[in-house]
Parts: structure tokens; sequence; C-alpha cells
């Protein structure tokens, strides 16, 4: 069993939580069995200023990163991204596929495409604010043909999650963000960030990586990925060296101290709330 999912376990005990972590990784091989977009349209910039993508192609066989990470919930198995097979211009930037971002990309979310109905989703207030978000958020450049998040116990020995994800809801969020501040022994160790949902665990986790900060991100937050996770759940991504560091810190953390057991009540009576059934051998709160 790999190290990272053979602690995990324990965790999750702590936690009281009942899903496992997902994690995120890079390939040159399609994984089997998973959930990803159909090969479509291309994204680059420069084919876009060369007004080579068929944008109603492209929005029209939409596959999001997050939808098809929701079916791979369900199955416990992987959601892939490839720039070849990408269904979302967002999704294919975030997980550092192509750069630079697309123009589209920037009206898109905020004010709406000039000289067309669409109206966009007006998420931030302008282009300008939105070039300067994917300017500060762009990911580091995919070293595999395939992004992969995929469940952490599938990881064989030989291989290593560059993140490690939760979906879970505020009382496991609580438990996890403790125990990255004590891990990282700062109280910065938890930030969220505006982003798109697939942004949150893939681009930003990696960028601050990649600048020096330890950082694991809360994100959820996302308004059209929504649809995609559970009512009242949220996601908190963590870069594999923060991870283990939680992994290493937990059980002298406050997840071992008698104010974590109150806490952890409300776990278990969140699950019966929303019809998780409690694991056999498990108290409930």
């Amino acid at each position: 069993m790999h190290t990272v999912t053979a602690k995990t376990t324990r965790l999750l005990e702590l936690l009281g939580h009942e899903e496992g972590p997902f994690g995120v990784c890079y390939s040159d091989i399609k994984p089997e069995g998973g959930f990803g977009p159909k090969p479509g349209e291309i994204f680059s910039r420069e084919r876009e200023t060369a007004g080579q993508i068929d944008w109603g192609k492209a929005f029209s066989n939409f596959s999001c990163l997050m939808g098809n990470l929701w079916l791979a919930r369900k199955k416990r198995t992987a959601a892939w991204i490839s720039h070849e097979e990408c269904g979302c211009m967002g999704g294919g930037f975030y997980s550092g596929l192509y750069s630079p971002y697309l123009e589209m990309n920037v009206f898109y979310v905020s004010t709406g495409v000039p000289g067309t109905p669409m109206e966009g989703e007006h998420y931030l207030p302008t282009p300008e604010s939105m070039h300067a978000f994917m300017q500060d958020t762009a990911p580091p450049a995919a070293p595999g043909k395939y992004c992969v998040i995929k469940p952490l116990e599938q990881f064989a020995p030989s291989e290593s999650p560059l993140v490690v994800t939760f979906f879970a809801r505020p009382e496991v969020l609580n438990g996890l963000h403790s125990l990255a501040c004590f891990a990282a022994g700062s109280h910065l160790a938890v930030v969220s960030p505006f982003s798109a949902a697939c942004g949150s665990i893939v681009a930003w986790p990696l960028v601050y990586q990649q600048r020096g900060e330890e950082r694991a991100v809360l994100g959820g937050f996302d308004l059209s990925a929504r649809k995609f996770l559970k009512p009242d759940e949220m996601i908190f991504s963590a870069p594999l060296p923060l991870y283990n560091k939680m992994l290493a810190a937990m059980d002298n953390s406050a997840l071992t101290r008698h104010t974590w057991e109150g806490v952890r009540k409300k776990v278990h009576r969140s699950r019966r709330v929303w019809g998780e059934a409690l694991n056999e051998g498990e108290t409930p709160g």
C-alpha cells in the first residue's frame, strides 16, 4: 500500500470522514475506464488569434472537468483532461495544458464578448480584473499529456500525487483547516482565492508551491460548478509536501484532543442528516 494512502486512512478516522481524497497527477497514458472529454476543439492563443477556433462547436461540446470528476467520485475512478481532449478552455488552462490563456475566457467570465449576445458570467467586474486573475493563477506547464485526478488509493507505490484533494462539509473542513495550520506552523496556511473549481484543485495549489508559499486552498465557490458538488460541500486541496506534513502532525494536533471530539460528533450528525450511513464500528454522535 502506498505510504500516503495508509496514513490517510488514519486521518479519515480522526476526521470521521468517509470519502477518501483524490490526487492530482500527470501521465502520458490515458486512464482506462475514467471520465473525460471527447476529442474536440484544441484551445491555444495562436488558434484563437488566427480565428481557427469554432466557438459554436466548442460550447456545444463543452465538458467540465468538475462534471467528469463528479462522475469519477461516484465510481471511485479517474477524471482526466488533455489538450486534444479538453472540453473546456478554462479547465485546459488551469490544468497547465496550454498557455497563455484565451481572450475569450477573459470576456466570458467577466462582462461578455463584445459584438455578440453573450452577456458573460459577471464573476469579475471587468476584463482587466479577469486579465489580472488569469496572469496570477497561471499554473506550471503540464509535465504529461493528461492531467489526471484519481482516488488516492489508486496511486501505485512508484507514483505520487502533486496535490491531494478532499470533498467535505464544514465540520470536516474545520479539522483539515486546523491541521494544515498546525502542520505548517502558520495562520496563513489555508487560503481561498477566487477561482474556477478546477483551478482550486490544480492551478492554485501548484502556483503557491511554485512561489515557495506553503498553502492549502479552500475552493468550491465557483457558481458554475456548484451543481457538481453535494449540498454544503466544499473542496480542500493541499500540495503533497504540505499534505505529508499534515499526516506527520495529525496525532499531535487538535484532532486527537477533547475539543475536536465535540466537533467530530457534528460530523456524524451531518452524515446522518444527509443520509450517509456510518461505517461499521463508528460511534454515532
